[in-house]
């Protein structure tokens, strides 16, 4: 079934709407076009937890541009699909390396965004956004303990309150999606449950490349199945029974991006009582927000780019812990 161009006008189609409107509001900064953008009872979901309503997104926005001017976002990729004949999901991953002073000195700040967005009918419904907050912390020489500690954890609300799809390949949190490339979701999907959950490691080369790319959280990449490994061992240490769950999947083919990328929208839940990254261990359960765009040739993984807030997993533990003064801080 076509996409009516109700979907997406005035622009070419859902890659030109996304880049172009992310562009007006977050570079050329007009803030009011959210009003247009976004239905007032918009749902935004993030690391820090939920924001009901357009209100929250302009003020959280206006925040978030005021307090770094200088920023522009480049689109890397956009991986979007089609959910039924009026409406889209996009997984629009963001890159930015911006100039700024820290310290009196001129500081290079590198990280990326992902932003899944729903849109029926040219308006947004319901988004998921990750930050790789650490990354700004780390190059402007912040503790991120420290930076966490004055974050407050809201919770999640809405669809996050539910149980992850049981069958994602047919309907995720975004609803119905279309049956487009099954062989290589299914082998994604696959990946997640034999490496990430059943923690079978040693299987990375059955479904990745030798010459792998992972561009991950802290901007780092990460080569070869072996570096992969020790990555996903690093996540899941400090959270040993940790599972993730597949919320919602989107594909799209492009040569402008390389070929098919496979979007997935992920949650990790587990309980903290395993090597203690973040301080005093809390046997507290956390709930960890993220997305991973893989990108899939000849059937093999060999790019996946993971985004998620640590630093607001960081907040969520530390309230659980009562550490700290919280605000009620931009979540958006």
């Amino acid at each position: 079934m076509a996409l009516d161009p109700v979907a997406y006008q005035p622009y070419l189609d859902p890659d030109d709407f996304i880049r172009e409107v992310t562009d007006r509001i977050w570079v050329q900064r007009d803030v009011s076009y959210i009003v247009d953008n976004y239905e007032p009872d918009s749902i935004v979901h993030g690391g820090l937890g939920t924001v009901v309503g357009r209100d929250g997104v302009i003020e959280g926005s206006l925040m978030r541009i005021a307090s770094t001017p200088q920023h522009v976002g480049q689109a890397e990729d956009v991986v979007w699909e089609a959910r039924g004949d009026d409406a889209f999901l996009s997984s629009h991953l963001v890159f930015s390396s911006d100039d700024d002073l820290v310290g009196g000195r001129p500081t290079r700040i590198r990280k990326r965004t992902i932003a899944d967005c729903l849109y029926r009918r040219g308006r947004m419904v319901e988004e998921w956004v990750v930050r790789d907050e650490l990354a700004s912390c780390l190059q402007r020489g912040e503790d991120p303990d420290e930076v966490a500690r004055g974050l407050r954890f809201r919770g999640y609300e809405g669809s996050m309150t539910k149980p992850a799809p049981s069958d994602v390949l047919s309907v995720g949190d975004s609803g119905p999606r279309p049956d487009d490339f099954r062989p290589e979701c299914e082998m994604v999907l696959e990946f997640v449950e034999e490496v990430w959950n059943q923690r079978r490691l040693h299987k990375v080369p059955d479904y990745m490349v030798r010459d792998l790319f992972l561009h991950t959280v802290g901007d780092r990449t990460v080569v070869r199945p072996d570096g992969y490994q020790r990555d996903l061992l690093s996540l899941v240490a400090p959270f040993p029974n940790a599972r993730f769950a597949v919320r919602d999947v989107q594909t799209n083919y492009a040569e402008r991006y390389a070929g098919l990328r496979v979007a997935v929208l992920w949650t990790m839940s587990g309980t903290y009582h395993g090597t203690p990254a973040f301080g005093a261990l809390t046997n507290a359960p956390v709930d960890l927000l993220g997305v991973s765009q893989f990108l899939v040739q000849g059937g093999r993984i060999v790019r996946e780019v993971r985004v998620f807030d640590e630093i607001a997993l960081r907040a969520q533990i530390n309230a659980t812990r009562g550490d700290g003064e919280f605000t009620d801080t931009n979540i958006y």
